[in-house]
C-alpha cells in the first residue's frame, strides 16, 4: 500500500527555488539593483506573473481578429453577457467596463490618471523615476502587497509609538514582522515646538538598525490615530534621518501610508503638503520608497476599496528595470491572492479623475473638514478642559487625540456610550480617538462637554 507523502513545513515552503520565470526576474534585479533582491522576502523572490491565461488572453485580444475564445467570461453579440437587473444600475457606466475582469495592475488607463495626479501633486517627483501605480483593493491591500514583496518573518519594522491598530494584524499576525516604534511627539499639547521628534525617530531607527542587513520603515502622513502631518522643515528631517541611514549601509524599505494625502488644514503651522515618496525616491541605492495611497479618502469612495502601490527604487539609471520587475511580482501576488480589483470600482474612479471640475469638489469636501477640525482646535484646547486632557498636535486628515487625566480610556469610553451616547475610540490606557470628520461644526462643543463631564465622573 502507497504511503501519503508528507506535508510540507513552512520552512520548507520558503526555502522552495524560484520558478525560471521567477528567477529570471530575480536575475534582472541582481544586475540592476542588487540591493532592492536583497530586500525581497523568500516569497517575494518566488513571486512572479504568470505565462498563463491572462498573458495569452491579452494577446488575443490584440490578434483573434475572428474568434476568441480565451478568457473566462460569458459574451453575448459582441459585448459581455449581462443580466438587465444589473445592467440598469450602471447609470452611463458601459456594462465591458463594469462586469468584466481588469487586468491584475489595473486599469491602464487609471493607473495612468493617478500617476499624472502624484507628478502634479507632489513636486519632488518631478525629475525622479518611479513606477505606474498598481491598483490594490484599497490601501490595506497594498500595505499587504508590500508585505509579501519585503517582509520575512522576524523582520523589524518601526513605525511611531502613535499607530492604527490594524498595522498589528497585517504586519505582525500575517507576515510575521517585529513592529518597534519611536516617540511620535516631541511634547504633548499644542504648540509651535511640539511636533514629531525626528531626532527621535533618527536615533531609534539607528538603534534598530545596529547589526541588521535590512529595516522596514512605515511613515504615516496625515497619521491615524493623531491627524498629524509634518511641517516641511520636519519633513526635511524625516527623510535626511532616512538617506543617512542608506549611507551607513543598511537596507531601507519604506512604506508611505498616504491613506488621507491632500487633507491638510495648516493649523497652527504650515504643514507637508506632498508626500515623503517624493523626497526619497532616487535618493541612494539602500533606500526603496514604497507609496500606499488611493481614492478611498482622497476622492471619498471608501466602499469602493479602490488603492494603489507605487515603488520608487534608489538608483535613477537603473529604475525603470526594477520598477518593471517589482510590477510582474506584485502582479503575481494580486493574481496569486484576489486576483483582480473589481473593474466597477476602477471605471469610476477613472471617470471621476476626468471629470473637470473633480478639483473644486475636492476642494470644497476639504474646506468642510478643515472647519470642523478648526473648531476642534479651538474647543478642545480651551482652558476650562486643561484638567481633563491635553491635547496631541494635530493638522490634517480625519482625527484628532487627547490623552486624559485621572481615568482609564477603556473605562471612559464604555461610560461615554451608556451615559452620554457618545462613541469614541480608546487607542491605549490614556488616549481617546475623536473623528471630527463625522461631526457638524455645531456637534463639536457638546462633544467635548460631554467627554469633560464623564472624565469628572469617573475620578
Amino acid at each position: 500500500m502507497s504511503q501519503r507523502a508528507p506535508q510540507q513545513t513552512p520552512q520548507a515552503a520558503q526555502e522552495q527555488k524560484p520558478t525560471p520565470i521567477a528567477q529570471a526576474l530575480n536575475d534582472q534585479l541582481a544586475e540592476a539593483a542588487p540591493e532592492i533582491l536583497s530586500m525581497l522576502s523568500a516569497y517575494g523572490r518566488r513571486l512572479y506573473f504568470p505565462k498563463g491565461i491572462i498573458s495569452q488572453s491579452a494577446e488575443a485580444k490584440l490578434k483573434a481578429h475572428r474568434f476568441n475564445a480565451t478568457i473566462g467570461i460569458a459574451t453575448e453579440g459582441k459585448g459581455p453577457m449581462a443580466l438587465p437587473s444589473v445592467a440598469s444600475q450602471l447609470g452611463g457606466i458601459p456594462v465591458a467596463d463594469a462586469v468584466t475582469y481588469a487586468p491584475p495592475a489595473g486599469r491602464p488607463g487609471l493607473r495612468k490618471a493617478w500617476r499624472e495626479k502624484l507628478l502634479l501633486e507632489n513636486p519632488s517627483l518631478a525629475d525622479r523615476k518611479f513606477g505606474e501605480p498598481i491598483v490594490t483593493n484599497a490601501i490595506t491591500h497594498g500595505l499587504a502587497v508590500a508585505g509579501e514583496l519585503f517582509i520575512e518573518p522576524g523582520d523589524v519594522m518601526l513605525m511611531p509609538d502613535k499607530l492604527w491598530g490594524n498595522y498589528k494584524l497585517t504586519f505582525e499576525v500575517h507576515h510575521g514582522a517585529t513592529i518597534e516604534t519611536f516617540p511620535f511627539y516631541k511634547a504633548k499639547g499644542l504648540g509651535p515646538d511640539n511636533g514629531i521628534d525626528t531626532a527621535g525617530f533618527a536615533a531609534r531607527m539607528r538603534e534598530l538598525a545596529e547589526g541588521r542587513e535590512k529595516l522596514l520603515v512605515l511613515l504615516n502622513f496625515p497619521n491615524n490615530p493623531t491627524g498629524y502631518m509634518p511641517t516641511p522643515a520636519e519633513g526635511e528631517a524625516l527623510a535626511a534621518a532616512l538617506i543617512e541611514q542608506a549611507k551607513r549601509g543598511t537596507k531601507l524599505v519604506v512604506f508611505c501610508d498616504d491613506a488621507y494625502f491632500g487633507l491638510f488644514y495648516h493649523l497652527g503651522a504650515p504643514s507637508m503638503t506632498e508626500s515623503l515618496f517624493g523626497k526619497l525616491t532616487g535618493r541612494h541605492p539602500n533606500l526603496l520608497a514604497v507609496k500606499l495611497d488611493g481614492a478611498t479618502k482622497e476622492l471619498f469612495v471608501w466602499g469602493l476599496r479602490c488603492g494603489f502601490i507605487t515603488f520608487g527604487p534608489g538608483r535613477p539609471e537603473t529604475a525603470d528595470v526594477v520598477c518593471e520587475v517589482l510590477d510582474a511580482k506584485a502582479r503575481g501576488a494580486i493574481r496569486g491572492g484576489i486576483s483582480n480589483v473589481p473593474q466597477l470600482s476602477q471605471s469610476i474612479v477613472e471617470r471621476a479623475l476626468a471629470a473637470p471640475g473633480i478639483d473644486a469638489e475636492r476642494a470644497a469636501k476639504c474646506e468642510i473638514l478643515r472647519e470642523r477640525a478648526a473648531r476642534v482646535y479651538e474647543v478642545a484646547s480651551h482652558p476650562r478642559f486643561a484638567e481633563s486632557w491635553t491635547v496631541y498636535p494635530f493638522n490634517s486628515g480625519y482625527f484628532m487625540l487627547v490623552e486624559v487625566h485621572g481615568v482609564d480610556a477603556e473605562k471612559l469610553r464604555v461610560h461615554l456610550l451608556d451615559h452620554y451616547g457618545v462613541g469614541l475610540i480608546a487607542t491605549s490606557a490614556t488616549d481617546i480617538r475623536v473623528a471630527f470628520s463625522c461631526l457638524e461644526v455645531e456637534q463639536v462643543e457638546p462633544l467635548f462637554e460631554a467627554l469633560d463631564k464623564a472624565i469628572q465622573e469617573l475620578r
